[in-house]
Protein backbone atom coordinates (compact mmCIF):
# COMPACT_ATOMS: atom_id res chain seq x y z
CA UNK A 1 0.00 0.00 0.00
CA UNK A 2 2.80 2.13 1.12
CA UNK A 3 4.78 1.83 -2.21
CA UNK A 4 1.75 2.20 -4.62
CA UNK A 5 0.81 5.32 -2.60
CA UNK A 6 4.30 6.66 -3.11
CA UNK A 7 3.84 6.02 -7.08
CA UNK A 8 0.50 7.92 -7.14
CA UNK A 9 1.84 11.18 -5.90
CA UNK A 10 5.33 10.80 -7.83
CA UNK A 11 3.32 9.95 -11.03
CA UNK A 12 1.63 13.71 -10.47
CA UNK A 13 4.06 16.32 -12.47
CA UNK A 14 1.41 19.20 -12.27
CA UNK A 15 1.99 19.41 -8.85
CA UNK A 16 5.64 18.37 -9.02
CA UNK A 17 5.85 21.79 -10.25
CA UNK A 18 5.05 23.80 -6.80
CA UNK A 19 6.98 27.43 -6.64
CA UNK A 20 10.39 26.82 -5.87
CA UNK A 21 10.62 29.12 -2.72
CA UNK A 22 7.97 27.27 -1.55
CA UNK A 23 9.89 23.99 -2.01
CA UNK A 24 13.25 25.34 -0.63
CA UNK A 25 11.35 26.27 3.56
CA UNK A 26 8.47 28.67 3.33
CA UNK A 27 6.14 27.38 6.66
CA UNK A 28 3.66 24.07 6.27
CA UNK A 29 0.10 25.67 6.96
CA UNK A 30 -0.96 22.90 8.94
CA UNK A 31 -5.00 23.22 11.31
CA UNK A 32 -6.70 20.70 13.32
CA UNK A 33 -9.94 21.12 14.57
CA UNK A 34 -11.50 21.78 17.91
CA UNK A 35 -11.07 17.95 19.38
CA UNK A 36 -9.87 19.36 22.71
CA UNK A 37 -12.26 21.73 25.08
CA UNK A 38 -10.16 24.91 24.35
CA UNK A 39 -7.89 25.97 21.23
CA UNK A 40 -5.07 25.75 24.05
CA UNK A 41 -5.75 22.18 25.07
CA UNK A 42 -5.93 21.20 21.19
CA UNK A 43 -2.55 23.03 20.43
CA UNK A 44 -0.77 21.76 23.05
CA UNK A 45 -2.05 17.61 22.14
CA UNK A 46 -1.44 18.16 18.66
CA UNK A 47 1.22 20.91 17.84
CA UNK A 48 3.64 17.76 18.46
CA UNK A 49 2.61 15.46 15.68
CA UNK A 50 2.66 18.65 12.86
CA UNK A 51 6.22 19.55 14.13
CA UNK A 52 7.30 15.51 13.62
CA UNK A 53 5.74 16.33 9.76
CA UNK A 54 7.24 19.13 9.57
CA UNK A 55 10.68 17.82 10.77
CA UNK A 56 10.41 15.39 8.21
CA UNK A 57 9.98 18.07 5.50
CA UNK A 58 12.80 20.21 6.51
CA UNK A 59 10.23 23.02 6.78
CA UNK A 60 9.17 25.22 8.93
CA UNK A 61 5.11 25.18 10.18
CA UNK A 62 2.65 27.57 11.68
CA UNK A 63 -0.67 26.23 13.29
CA UNK A 64 -4.09 26.91 13.06
CA UNK A 65 -6.56 25.88 15.79
CA UNK A 66 -9.81 25.87 14.15
CA UNK A 67 -12.70 27.03 16.10
CA UNK A 68 -15.34 24.50 14.33
CA UNK A 69 -14.92 21.75 12.25
CA UNK A 70 -16.32 23.38 8.77
CA UNK A 71 -13.92 25.74 9.40
CA UNK A 72 -11.26 23.86 8.03
CA UNK A 73 -12.74 22.69 5.01
CA UNK A 74 -13.66 26.40 3.92
CA UNK A 75 -9.69 26.77 4.77
CA UNK A 76 -8.68 24.03 2.37
CA UNK A 77 -10.86 25.00 -0.47
CA UNK A 78 -9.48 28.74 0.12
CA UNK A 79 -5.71 27.51 -0.08
CA UNK A 80 -5.42 28.75 3.11
CA UNK A 81 -3.70 25.50 4.79
CA UNK A 82 -1.67 22.80 3.26
CA UNK A 83 -2.30 20.02 5.60
CA UNK A 84 -4.74 19.62 8.41
CA UNK A 85 -6.05 16.82 10.82
CA UNK A 86 -9.49 16.83 10.02
CA UNK A 87 -12.95 14.60 10.95
CA UNK A 88 -14.23 12.44 8.14
CA UNK A 89 -16.94 14.76 7.08
CA UNK A 90 -14.82 18.00 7.39
CA UNK A 91 -12.50 16.05 5.01
CA UNK A 92 -15.84 14.84 2.59
CA UNK A 93 -16.30 18.35 1.96
CA UNK A 94 -13.17 19.67 1.45
CA UNK A 95 -13.10 17.12 -1.06
CA UNK A 96 -16.08 17.48 -2.77
CA UNK A 97 -15.68 21.65 -2.95
CA UNK A 98 -11.89 21.54 -3.59
CA UNK A 99 -10.07 18.58 -4.34
CA UNK A 100 -8.42 17.57 -1.26
CA UNK A 101 -7.33 14.56 -0.93
CA UNK A 102 -6.51 12.45 2.18
CA UNK A 103 -3.09 10.68 2.79
CA UNK A 104 -3.97 8.66 5.50
CA UNK A 105 -6.68 7.61 8.22
CA UNK A 106 -5.51 7.59 11.62
CA UNK A 107 -5.58 4.88 14.07
CA UNK A 108 -7.16 5.13 17.68
CA UNK A 109 -5.72 2.42 20.03
CA UNK A 110 -4.72 0.46 17.18
CA UNK A 111 -7.95 1.15 15.08
CA UNK A 112 -9.24 3.03 12.03
CA UNK A 113 -12.31 3.18 13.11
CA UNK A 114 -15.00 5.29 15.82
CA UNK A 115 -18.81 5.29 16.14
CA UNK A 116 -21.10 8.13 16.53
CA UNK A 117 -22.98 8.05 19.89
CA UNK A 118 -26.22 9.60 21.47
CA UNK A 119 -26.03 10.27 25.05
CA UNK A 120 -28.59 11.36 27.58
CA UNK A 121 -28.77 12.41 31.10
CA UNK A 122 -29.09 9.12 32.94
CA UNK A 123 -32.23 9.54 34.87
CA UNK A 124 -34.24 9.43 31.47
CA UNK A 125 -35.68 6.00 30.06
CA UNK A 126 -35.81 5.51 26.58
CA UNK A 127 -36.84 1.69 25.78
CA UNK A 128 -37.93 2.27 22.16
CA UNK A 129 -35.45 5.44 21.28
CA UNK A 130 -36.00 7.80 19.49
CA UNK A 131 -39.71 7.17 19.62
CA UNK A 132 -39.84 7.82 23.50
CA UNK A 133 -37.53 11.39 23.37
CA UNK A 134 -39.81 12.94 21.31
CA UNK A 135 -40.09 16.45 22.34
CA UNK A 136 -36.46 16.20 24.51
CA UNK A 137 -34.34 18.71 24.30
CA UNK A 138 -31.13 17.71 21.96
CA UNK A 139 -27.86 19.65 20.78
CA UNK A 140 -25.96 18.76 17.70
CA UNK A 141 -22.58 19.71 17.00
CA UNK A 142 -21.53 21.79 14.54
CA UNK A 143 -22.45 21.20 10.95
CA UNK A 144 -18.87 20.16 9.59
CA UNK A 145 -18.75 17.22 12.34
CA UNK A 146 -19.45 13.66 11.13
CA UNK A 147 -20.62 12.32 14.84
CA UNK A 148 -22.43 15.43 15.82
CA UNK A 149 -24.10 16.53 13.01
CA UNK A 150 -23.80 13.79 9.71
CA UNK A 151 -24.22 10.36 10.90
CA UNK A 152 -26.75 11.14 13.00
CA UNK A 153 -28.87 13.38 10.93
CA UNK A 154 -28.66 10.90 8.26
CA UNK A 155 -29.66 8.11 11.24
CA UNK A 156 -32.74 9.70 11.80
CA UNK A 157 -33.59 10.49 8.28
CA UNK A 158 -33.25 6.73 7.19
CA UNK A 159 -36.04 6.31 10.79
CA UNK A 160 -38.78 8.93 8.81
CA UNK A 161 -37.21 11.83 11.55
CA UNK A 162 -36.54 15.63 11.35
CA UNK A 163 -35.05 16.02 14.08
CA UNK A 164 -35.31 20.08 13.90
CA UNK A 165 -39.24 19.37 14.47
CA UNK A 166 -38.87 15.54 16.22
CA UNK A 167 -37.19 17.22 18.88
CA UNK A 168 -36.26 20.99 20.74
CA UNK A 169 -32.92 21.14 18.67
CA UNK A 170 -30.12 23.39 18.76
CA UNK A 171 -26.98 22.86 16.78
CA UNK A 172 -23.17 24.59 16.84
CA UNK A 173 -21.57 23.07 20.04
CA UNK A 174 -18.27 21.32 20.55
CA UNK A 175 -18.32 18.05 21.45
CA UNK A 176 -16.85 18.62 24.91
CA UNK A 177 -19.42 21.39 25.43
CA UNK A 178 -22.23 19.01 24.37
CA UNK A 179 -21.04 16.49 26.87
CA UNK A 180 -20.83 19.12 29.67
CA UNK A 181 -24.50 19.91 28.54
CA UNK A 182 -26.03 16.48 29.22
CA UNK A 183 -23.72 16.07 32.41
CA UNK A 184 -25.12 19.44 33.58
CA UNK A 185 -29.20 18.77 33.08
CA UNK A 186 -28.81 21.65 30.93
CA UNK A 187 -29.65 19.63 27.41
CA UNK A 188 -31.88 16.29 27.57
CA UNK A 189 -29.69 14.40 24.38
CA UNK A 190 -26.52 15.65 22.65
CA UNK A 191 -24.44 13.71 19.86
CA UNK A 192 -21.03 12.82 20.29
CA UNK A 193 -18.63 10.35 19.07
CA UNK A 194 -17.41 6.77 21.62
CA UNK A 195 -13.44 8.84 21.74
CA UNK A 196 -14.42 12.12 23.14
CA UNK A 197 -16.73 11.04 25.75
CA UNK A 198 -14.17 8.03 26.98
CA UNK A 199 -11.14 10.97 26.79
CA UNK A 200 -13.54 12.94 29.17
CA UNK A 201 -14.37 10.76 31.46
CA UNK A 202 -10.82 9.35 32.13
CA UNK A 203 -9.58 12.54 32.20
CA UNK A 204 -12.20 13.53 35.06
CA UNK A 205 -13.96 16.45 33.32
CA UNK A 206 -17.32 14.33 33.27
CA UNK A 207 -18.24 11.26 35.87
CA UNK A 208 -19.49 8.00 33.69
CA UNK A 209 -22.80 8.34 36.42
CA UNK A 210 -23.27 11.28 34.42
CA UNK A 211 -24.32 10.42 31.08
CA UNK A 212 -25.81 7.53 29.13
CA UNK A 213 -25.41 6.18 25.78
CA UNK A 214 -29.13 5.45 23.86
CA UNK A 215 -27.66 5.10 20.77
CA UNK A 216 -24.47 4.09 18.93
CA UNK A 217 -23.49 4.25 14.88
CA UNK A 218 -21.89 1.54 12.46
CA UNK A 219 -18.33 1.70 12.53
CA UNK A 220 -17.28 4.68 11.15
CA UNK A 221 -13.74 5.63 9.49
CA UNK A 222 -11.18 7.68 11.76
CA UNK A 223 -10.24 11.24 10.96
CA UNK A 224 -7.89 11.76 7.77
CA UNK A 225 -4.65 13.64 7.00
CA UNK A 226 -5.61 15.76 4.52
CA UNK A 227 -3.82 17.70 1.86
CA UNK A 228 -5.35 20.96 -0.52
CA UNK A 229 -5.33 20.17 -4.32
CA UNK A 230 -2.05 21.50 -5.43
CA UNK A 231 0.04 20.87 -2.73
CA UNK A 232 3.51 19.69 -4.40
CA UNK A 233 4.00 16.15 -5.00
CA UNK A 234 7.49 16.00 -2.75
CA UNK A 235 5.77 17.96 0.18
CA UNK A 236 2.54 15.10 0.14
CA UNK A 237 5.39 12.33 -0.15
CA UNK A 238 7.11 13.70 2.73
CA UNK A 239 4.23 14.42 4.79
CA UNK A 240 2.69 10.75 3.74
CA UNK A 241 5.38 9.08 4.61
CA UNK A 242 6.39 10.40 7.98
CA UNK A 243 3.18 9.71 8.88
CA UNK A 244 2.91 6.36 8.15
CA UNK A 245 6.39 5.77 9.48
CA UNK A 246 5.00 6.77 13.07
CA UNK A 247 5.70 3.34 15.30
CA UNK A 248 4.40 2.96 19.09
CA UNK A 249 7.35 4.56 20.61
CA UNK A 250 6.93 7.77 18.01
CA UNK A 251 3.69 7.83 18.63
CA UNK A 252 3.51 8.17 22.44
CA UNK A 253 6.08 10.79 21.87
CA UNK A 254 4.41 13.19 19.01
CA UNK A 255 0.60 11.89 19.16
CA UNK A 256 -2.14 12.85 21.69
CA UNK A 257 -2.85 10.28 24.22
CA UNK A 258 -4.31 7.02 22.58
CA UNK A 259 -3.48 7.48 19.00
CA UNK A 260 -0.97 4.95 17.92
CA UNK A 261 -0.22 5.43 14.08
CA UNK A 262 -1.49 5.82 10.65
CA UNK A 263 -2.38 3.73 7.41
CA UNK A 264 -2.74 5.03 4.29
CA UNK A 265 -5.45 6.08 2.77
CA UNK A 266 -7.73 4.88 -0.56
CA UNK A 267 -10.93 5.86 -2.62
CA UNK A 268 -12.99 3.65 -0.49
CA UNK A 269 -11.69 5.18 3.12
CA UNK A 270 -13.97 7.46 3.48
CA UNK A 271 -17.10 6.14 1.07
CA UNK A 272 -19.74 5.70 3.49
CA UNK A 273 -19.20 9.48 4.49
CA UNK A 274 -19.68 10.74 0.91
CA UNK A 275 -23.18 8.15 0.65
CA UNK A 276 -24.80 9.99 4.03
CA UNK A 277 -23.54 13.36 2.87
CA UNK A 278 -24.87 13.02 -0.74
CA UNK A 279 -28.64 11.47 0.73
CA UNK A 280 -28.35 14.49 3.01
CA UNK A 281 -28.44 16.75 -0.37
CA UNK A 282 -25.22 17.81 1.52
CA UNK A 283 -22.72 17.25 -1.46
CA UNK A 284 -22.66 16.65 -4.95
CA UNK A 285 -23.97 13.38 -6.50
CA UNK A 286 -21.58 12.93 -8.70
Amino acid sequence: MKAARRALLLAAPALALAPRARAQGAPLRFAVGPFQPTAGDTRRAYEPFFAHLARAARRPFELTVTTDWAGIAVALANDQVDCAWMGPWGYVLAKDRAGAEALAVVQYQGRPTYQAIIISRPELDFPNFPADARGRSISFADAGSTSGCLIPGYWFRMQGIDPKTFFRYRDGASHPANVTAVANGQVDLATDYDRNLAAMIAAGRVREDQVRIVWRSAPLPNDALAVRRGLDAATRLALLDAALGIDGPTAARVMPANYTGWEAASPASYAMIEAAGRALGRIGGG
